[in-house]
């Protein structure tokens, strides 16, 4: 009864989701592109693929790019299918295809949608990256025989509560997975309360992340060029850009201060809410980099928005301090593995559950330090940013973090291409 109660309210809820692609179209077009496929309309013919990955977000994306380069270096060839849920999901897969590769948009979890999917695309197997669990996907996998794991897996203990209330849809998603490869053991004991039955911890795939040499490299000379040091809000979400603003207010000059902020349809609005606080803002993406200097910068109240994607590695390098953004709001927090691997000190606030074990370690080795809002975390951020034989200690204590954690990645695919191998022999038989 559940289940077809669960059905019922995905297809009523069919209309509402048109809508709300629609007014995000407004803001990122990709919305717009392929509608079709999220409710299992495809007007081209698919072909074969040997293994389908799921990145619903730009997050996910980038763990499955470290784990697809390792797959590619075992298996030379394999043909993947990428699906998402969200445009920047989409645009970091998009970077990711090679020939033979296919890329679509994971279908509203309607029975009639998932069929659709699967006889379209027909996959041997599938990874859904980090978190996402549908009732319908997973159940019709498992009847069909196709084994679908949850790779790269975190569960944090707020996600579990809401999906504990929900237990009589969610639980038969979980229970349908062929497997889980949990990030840490706490994630793993989460996932066996939502009934997931064969797990191995195999750890954070993120921490194998390489980062873009080039990015690294401008993001070193512009740092070089500027002429004062930057305190960069990493990565930030709503409400965080506007009190990161006003603590900077008594600090005027200490540091050129820099904004990234998450989401991209919000960039415009972060540009209104800075200039209205009597900033001068300088968009990343109509800045030549290669002439930026600190004759650019000079107005004493100026910032810089980083309102592009894929930049990450640049923005990082070009830091003398990050703070860490979703941190300092009910967030969760944002990928600080990635500060870390550039070198970067971060200063974190008190909501990190999406990184639980990446937080922990890096504040309990000191390549982080800790904040209660970002009032305290400005003032921690520019006296690091002051004093850079701190900051040498933090950077290298953040590299040797990421070292102890490499691997994953090794692990992970040959994991992957056993159960796939397994499978493919299985449908032969």
């Amino acid at each position: 009864m559940s289940g077809w109660l669960y059905s019922t309210l995905m297809r009523a809820l069919q209309p509402w989701l048109r809508r709300k692609l629609a007014r995000r179209a407004q803001s990122e077009p990709g919305y717009a592109h392929a509608v079709g496929q999220r409710f299992g309309r495809y007007e081209t013919q698919a072909t074969a693929c040997d293994l389908w990955i799921h990145a619903v977000s730009l997050g996910e994306a980038r763990a499955a790019a470290i784990l697809m380069a390792e797959l590619r270096r075992h298996r030379p060839g394999l043909r993947v299918l990428l699906t998402h849920g969200t445009a920047t999901g989409w645009a970091q897969g998009k970077e990711l295809l090679q020939d033979g590769d296919q890329q679509a948009w994971l279908p509203w979890d309607t029975p009639e949608a998932v069929a659709s999917f699967l006889d379209h695309f027909q996959p041997p197997m599938g990874l859904l990256m980090e978190t996402e669990v549908w009732p319908n996907l997973t159940l019709t996998c498992q009847r069909r025989g196709i084994p679908l794991v949850l790779a790269n897996a975190r569960l944090s203990a707020q996600s579990l509560r809401q999906a504990l209330r929900l237990g009589f849809w969610a639980r038969p998603g979980y229970q349908a997975l062929a497997e889980a490869w949990p990030q840490t053991k706490a994630d793993a004991e989460r996932l066996a309360q939502l009934g997931v039955r064969r797990m191995q911890v195999m750890g954070n795939l993120k921490f194998d992340a390489q980062m873009k040499p080039t990015q690294l490299a401008l993001g070193h000379d512009l740092r070089a060029r500027l002429g004062r040091p930057v305190l960069l809000l990493a990565s930030s979400r709503e409400g965080e850009e506007a009190a990161w603003a006003q603590a900077l207010q008594s600090h005027e000059g200490a540091a050129l201060p820099w904004v990234v902020p998450r989401h991209p349809q919000r960039f415009d609005a972060v540009a209104d809410l800075l200039q209205a606080q009597g900033w001068h803002v300088l968009r990343r993406s109509q800045l030549d980099l290669s002439r930026c200097d600190a004759v650019t910068v000079a107005h004493p109240r100026t910032v810089v928005l980083g309102d592009t994607l894929g930049e990450m590695a640049l923005y990082y390098a070009l830091a003398h301090v990050a703070l860490m953004g979703g941190s300092f709001e009910r967030h969760g927090g944002q990928n600080l593995i990635e500060a870390l691997a550039c070198g970067c000190p971060v200063v974190l606030g008190p909501h990190t559950y999406n990184f639980e074990q990446a937080s922990t370690e890096a504040l309990a080795q000191g390549a982080a330090q800790p904040a209660q809002d970002l009032t305290e975390g400005v003032k921690m951020g520019l006296d690091l940013c002051a004093n850079p034989a701190r900051q040498a200690q933090m950077s290298a204590k953040g590299l040797a973090l990421l070292d102890a954690h490499r691997g994953v990645a090794q692990r992970m695919a040959v994991n992957v291409l056993l159960c796939l191998d397994q499978a493919i022999n299985s449908t032969k038989r």
